[in-house]
């Protein structure tokens, strides 16, 4: 049996899900989101919590059942309370900022790197050393983290490029005379 997949999702005050067939919608205060689980698990909505449960004991049921549940969670926690990632910046010139819709990153290249986030991804600069990115939905906001930090992750002898907040680099020993 699923240990995850065997616990209820609680909606928050504020927070309202209807469930048509195999697809489940959330509505919160912070926008809609919407989940379409496989035939393998279905959902109920009983007492202010969404309960999933596999049909049949067959090796995708239990693997859909957990998956299932956890991506109805995230909808209910995007919807109410949204997702943040947190990018920093180190190197010398290093930097980035926000122009109307677009954020520009001083990188080291000959060029600046311009990179227009998607419409459901709010992206903010605070400082000139850090990038805030948040939006309802957990996969794309880390999409949007990842490929920002692809520009140019952080190198193990100085530490400089993007890293996030709270990511460890291994420092390396350099040469030796």
């Amino acid at each position: 049996m699923s240990r995850i997949g065997k616990k209820p999702v609680n909606l928050p005050d504020g927070v309202t899900a209807k469930i048509t067939g195999q697809t489940i919608e959330v509505h919160g205060p912070k926008g809609t989101r919407s989940f379409m689980a496989t035939h393998d698990v279905s959902m109920s909505i009983n007492d202010n919590c969404i309960e999933v449960s596999a049909r049949g004991q067959s090796k995708r049921a239990r693997q859909q059942w957990g998956m299932s549940r956890t991506q109805v969670q995230n909808c209910v926690i995007g919807v109410s309370e949204g997702f943040k990632k947190e990018l920093e910046i180190s190197g010398v010139g290093y930097r980035a900022q926000m122009q109307g819709n677009l954020l520009k990153l001083n990188l080291g290249y000959s060029h600046e790197v311009e990179f227009a986030p998607p419409e459901d991804v709010k992206v903010t600069a605070p400082k000139q050393t850090e990038i805030i990115i948040e939006g309802i939905d957990q996969q794309k906001v880390g999409e949007v983290a990842a490929n920002i930090r692809n520009w140019r992750p952080p190198e193990p002898y100085k530490g400089k490029g993007i890293r996030y907040k709270d990511e460890y680099i291994f420092r390396k020993e350099g040469k030796k005379k």
